[in-house]
């Protein structure tokens, strides 16, 4: 018999300062009774992402809706199909979805906004939501259609450690980039960047101001700026920035939490002396490019050109242990909770 409950992550509270653990709470809620076209859904891992935070707060610093106190969270998923009233999505199909952050959900079969399948044998599951995912999407998109990289170009990612930027260091490198420069917080993560992910160079931008470290770095400056972290980061991106350079606004995580600091609009004047352009983009709009980016990075991939990396933490009732983490930089690549095994890799 199915299940008639999931456990869920629900927003106990919206905290007026940081996020803490108080703040989420793990219930027991039922489960919608499986509808034609519909499939149950036991997740195996799920998303963990620094848009969460946005979503926290009243403010509309996001593209979707706000988290709402008693109400369980979501977000990227995948999971195994164990029952299916949908004939185009069986029983032990694997599917990505977006109602994560429980342990099992009710999902359209066939909808765009339902089940997504996906491949085992082109990649481990957990790369399905890091590299082949919305995470590595999102680095391909930006760096591809947004920033237009071309050979030869030099680039700097912002948050270079984490799960975009992870990405975007090695894609721009499998791109034709010349130099891949990155920043993240400490000489370990900033070692990896170097060692494990393509970068060229890393610079903490704890310990040196990133204008400095982008003129130490990258003296002849930099054709392409990946931003993930705004303020100060762009800034600085901004006069380094050279002729014609060009900047993909992916995310600006410099704007959350009680220690956000402005930076004043006048570094603006940039663009138009140096004819910049700059372009944010919200991922989801440019979903034709998905197949093309599947086969380029499963290929990559399958010929061990490129490396995915993710920090994994077991169990939903320490999910919001492992948002908190990530919001702290405790990550290194795609942050994810495990709920599952599969027989397909871990």
């Amino acid at each position: 018999m199915a299940p008639r409950t999931t456990r869920v992550v629900c927003l106990a509270r919206r905290s007026e300062k940081e996020p803490a653990l108080g703040d989420f709470v793990v219930e027991e809620r039922p489960l919608p009774p499986l509808g034609a076209g519909q499939v149950l859904v036991r997740n195996l891992y799920m998303s963990v992402d620094p848009s969460m935070r946005g979503r926290l707060e009243t403010t509309e610093k996001h593209y979707t809706h706000n988290f709402a106190p008693g109400s369980p969270l979501d977000g990227r998923a995948l999971g195994v199909v164990e029952e299916s009233r949908c004939p185009a999505v069986p029983p032990g199909a694997f599917v990505r979805h977006q109602l994560g952050w429980r342990e099992r959900a009710v999902l359209d079969g066939a909808d765009t906004d339902g089940a997504d399948r996906i491949d085992p044998r082109l990649a481990p599951l957990p790369t399905w939501l890091g590299l082949l995912g919305q995470t590595g999407f999102t680095a391909y998109v930006g760096l591809t259609r947004i920033a237009a990289l071309r050979p030869r170009d030099t680039v700097f990612v912002s948050a270079a450690a984490g799960a975009v930027g992870t990405a975007a260091g090695q894609f721009a490198r499998m791109l034709g980039a010349d130099r891949v420069i990155g920043t993240a917080g400490g000489p370990d993560k900033c070692a990896l960047l170097v060692e494990e992910f393509g970068y060229d160079a890393a610079a903490d931008y704890r310990a040196e101001p990133v204008r400095d470290a982008l003129a130490r770095l990258a003296p002849d400056g930099i054709d392409v700026y990946f931003d993930n972290v705004g303020g100060e980061q762009l800034s600085a991106a901004l006069h380094a920035l050279r002729t014609g350079g060009r900047v993909a606004l992916c995310g600006m995580m410099s704007q959350f939490g009680d220690d956000r600091r402005t930076v004043d609009i006048n570094h603006l004047i940039q663009a138009v002396l140096k004819r910049l352009t700059l372009c944010g983009f919200i991922v989801r709009d440019h979903d034709d490019l998905r197949p093309e980016f599947e086969r380029r990075v499963a290929g990559w991939l399958a010929e061990g050109r490129i490396t995915a990396r993710e920090t994994v933490v077991d169990g939903l009732e320490n999910a919001a242990g492992a948002l908190l983490s990530l919001l702290r930089g405790g990550n290194v690549g795609k942050m994810l909770v495990r709920l599952g095994e599969s027989a397909h890799g871990s």
